[in-house]
């Protein structure tokens, strides 16, 4: 029996995707305008959050190679027979599956796409995404193209979002807040950060499966930390039973097809002492003036160097643990980040009309010092033509955050 390298199969229909067909043309129009302005033949896409942006399917990678062809006429996503048809009735395009009989299918996949008569002059990949064995191979089999990064040019397409994109954005800010809400209701002396946790991501899958009835539903989940856990932001969840004064990390993070949205929120169980207050007092104060800041005409560093003035005269600065926030849109944990729109000292990106970012000044006090733990708050924001929206409702501070139930 001969068995293909590559085929085609349309198994069921096309389903309902996050986004109209008009948004996904809007996309690929702007990254063939990209290509034309640069004189590229053809893009590969290889990065989850890239191929799902501009065609609605999130990959499973597990070791192997997914990818997108762009070209001015075509666009196909590659994928991986275990996956059968379910990539083509995600996508808004044409899809070609290659099999794991020989290495090297999904390379000629690539080629089966723009055939060998007319190789492209020059080829686009994503650097930041690209393994240097990808890369050899694709130079072998394109040796007479050259290649250039598109990478930095489609990160600046995504973070500016659309309508649509925002609307997605702001349902999963508000399904974050119910998932807050949540755990508030399960926090209890003796009771865990796990099974916390567990109740507060329930709550945010059931209102996305209520909210998208027709998405797939993967990766929504929660980091609930407290005492010492609180020390990094990305902890994950443990058995800890919590105790009386412990400092407590709220962060919950519903994914709706691909899109990330977070609330994070510092809370003390019952009682918080007056060193642990004077610190979380500090790191409001901090984030009430960055959501100040947050608007059209914003340069990214200049709004990093005015809170680092704040905290110096608060006495916290040393304490500063991160950026001050981020881009949101097509990422998560797994994938995707928009580098050009952080508040950091080294970004100068200037905030325009559109753009969705966080603010979320954290700062962690070693466990021998006095307040010792993690504080963090954290708000999304959407920039308007004439300043920005917060889309982040539940409650921050002192005043609502010791919980005694």
């Amino acid at each position: 029996m001969k068995r293909p390298d590559f085929f085609e199969l349309k198994n069921g229909s096309k389903v309902k995707l996050p986004f109209t067909e008009t948004e996904y043309q809007n996309r690929l129009k702007k990254i063939r305008n990209v290509m034309s302005e640069k004189n590229i033949d053809m893009t590969i896409l290889t990065s989850m959050h890239n191929v799902a942006y501009y065609t609605g399917f999130i990959y499973c990678s597990f070791g192997r190679t997914y990818g997108c062809v762009v070209t001015q006429e075509k666009i196909v996503t590659i994928s991986a027979n275990i996956d059968a048809s379910q990539p083509w009735r995600r996508s808004h395009c044409e899809n070609i599956i290659f099999t794991d009989w020989k290495r090297d299918n999904f390379l000629k996949a690539i080629v089966s796409i723009i055939g060998r008569e007319d190789p492209p002059k020059t080829i686009a990949i994503e650097n930041d995404h690209v393994t240097l064995d990808i890369k050899d191979k694709l130079n072998s089999i394109f040796n007479l193209s050259s290649f250039k990064d598109i990478s930095k040019d489609l990160m600046k397409l995504r973070m500016i979002k659309s309508h649509e994109e925002i609307d997605i954005i702001k349902n999963g800010a508000r399904i974050a807040d119910l998932g807050a809400e949540e755990i508030v209701k399960n926090i209890k002396v003796g009771e865990s950060e796990l099974e916390i946790a567990i109740a507060g991501r329930d709550r945010m899958e059931r209102e996305i499966a209520k909210t998208y009835p027709d998405a797939e539903y993967m990766d929504t989940w929660v980091w609930f930390q407290s005492g010492i856990n609180t020390d990094g932001a990305h902890n994950p969840k443990t058995n800890r039973k919590l105790k009386s004064g412990d400092i407590l990390s709220l962060n919950t993070f519903p994914m709706i097809s691909g899109y990330y949205t977070a609330l994070e929120r510092t809370l003390f169980v019952e009682q918080v002492d007056e060193e642990s207050l004077k610190a979380w007092e500090a790191n409001v104060k901090v984030h009430k003036r960055g959501l100040e800041l947050i608007k059209p005409g914003a340069k990214c560093s200049e709004i990093c160097e005015e809170l680092n003035d704040l905290f110096t005269q608060l006495g916290y600065l040393q304490y500063r643990t991160f950026g001050y926030g981020h881009s949101f849109g097509m990422l998560s944990h797994f994938y995707g980040r928009e580098a050009g729109l952080e508040l950091r000292e080294d970004i100068d990106t200037v905030l325009q009309e559109n753009m969705v970012i966080s603010m979320e000044p954290m700062i962690m006090i070693p466990e021998e010092k006095p307040g010792a733990g993690g504080y963090r708050e954290h708000d999304i924001l959407v920039i308007k033509e004439n300043g920005a929206e917060n889309i982040t409702k539940f409650p921050f501070g002192p005043e609502k955050n010791v919980i005694i139930n």
